[in-house]
């Protein structure tokens, strides 16, 4: 029984002896201002690195649609299709019409060699006569009649000649009506389908299959997301410090730190808002996606003026969903302050983005699930989050 006593007596000031342990690894620290430029936070929004919305050419009826949100599609595929039965049969109008036009060119042009080979002016079928043959005619009475002024062969022949060429003219004007027409109405078969512009996926559906849609209503809404970019309206006070290519820090909704480039600078600030629009291309693998949320922090003053800090990753309070650090107060207790991170910098230090202050003392490797009031040396009092 004594031996019992002993063993328990000995287990209990193991177990009492954990709090002073781990109250022993803990110690204070000075909260350091980070190295860098001093910073201003304004948000953005993930977007793809292209994106368009294609909309009805004609009216009619949705036939088909190639997939759902999500779904990739190579450069040429048919994305949407609108019932087109009634323009083929436009076209197989118009396609009558150009074989008329093709036999009134031929005849017409026919007619004007026939013209020029064998003028009907000089025909002797044509003279009305004396009552002589024929040949009796083409030799003396279109003769006589020129000399007496009662007639001019050679403008009838030139009248005959223009009206000819006339005819072959106009079956010409005719079939290129026709022509014209074919072209119109197939270009109005090719917008019957709407094809994807490039490589991408369908990011938004408009319509569904069997929905009646008029010109210039929106069909789907594609993208290139294979490279994304962050979209951003950036005060116009800040832009000039800003130039194409350089890198900024950005902090992504999924808390992943990033670092992104700037590609495109609006020229126009925003009349309204006062704004200028900015992009900035992400690492391509990141994982986002189109509208997501981010935050970037854009550089507003002189190197070494710095709105970060940077704390141990050890200062971070493990067991708690959200980060947060323990911070002494002025009184000598302690409170739990949640914080916002920036990137890890590698060192076993991470950037702080807000939160807490640089010369502010916070505990470093607090005890698992430490509460507010506890210092080192102190017992532990967990706090339910």
């Amino acid at each position: 029984m004594r031996r019992h006593h002993k063993l328990l007596h000995l287990i209990l000031g193991a177990v009492l002896t954990i709090p002073a342990l781990q109250a022993a690894e803990s110690q204070i620290v000075t909260v350091q201002a980070g190295e860098g430029q001093k910073t201003a936070t304004v948000s953005g929004t993930v977007i793809p690195f292209k994106e368009v919305t294609l909309t009805a050419q004609i009216p009619g009826r949705v036939e088909m649609i190639a997939g759902s949100e999500g779904d990739r599609f190579r450069q040429g595929d048919v994305l949407v299709a609108i019932d087109d039965d009634d323009l083929l049969a436009k076209r197989q109008a118009i396609q009558a019409q150009i074989a008329n036009a093709q036999a009134a060119l031929q005849n017409a042009r026919v007619q004007y060699n026939r013209e020029l080979i064998s003028p009907r002016s000089e025909s002797p079928s044509a003279m009305p006569g004396f009552g002589l043959p024929i040949m009796m005619d083409d030799m003396f009475t279109r003769k006589f009649g020129d000399v007496m002024g009662q007639g001019d062969p050679d403008l009838e022949r030139h009248a005959d000649l223009y009206s000819a060429l006339t005819q072959v003219n106009q079956a010409q004007a005719a079939l290129m009506q026709a022509q014209s027409a074919l072209q119109e109405i197939d270009t109005k078969i090719r917008d019957a389908k709407s094809i994807a512009p490039f490589d991408g996926i369908i990011l938004k559906k408009m319509v569904e299959v069997g929905d009646t849609v008029q010109p210039g209503m929106p069909l789907v809404k594609y993208g290139h997301v294979d490279y994304l970019r962050l979209q951003s309206d950036v005060p116009y006070r800040l832009v000039h410090n800003l130039k194409k290519g350089m890198l900024v820090s950005a902090l992504l909704d999924n808390g992943r730190a990033v670092k992104v480039r700037v590609a495109q600078i609006y020229p126009m600030a925003d009349e309204v808002n006062h704004t200028v629009r900015v992009k900035f291309d992400l690492p391509k693998g990141v994982p986002a996606s189109p509208g997501m949320y981010a935050e970037l922090r854009i550089p507003q003053g002189e190197a070494g003026e710095s709105d970060e800090v940077v704390i141990p990753e050890s200062a971070l309070i493990r067991g708690r969903s959200l980060p947060a650090v323990l911070v002494i107060n002025p009184d000598g207790g302690s409170s739990v302050r949640m914080v916002r991170l920036g990137q890890r910098l590698g060192n076993g230090m991470i950037e702080v983005l807000s939160g807490i202050k640089a010369g502010q003392r916070i505990v470093d490797n607090p005890p698992s699930g430490v509460g507010s009031g506890w210092v080192p040396g102190k017992p532990i009092h967990k706090e339910s989050e």
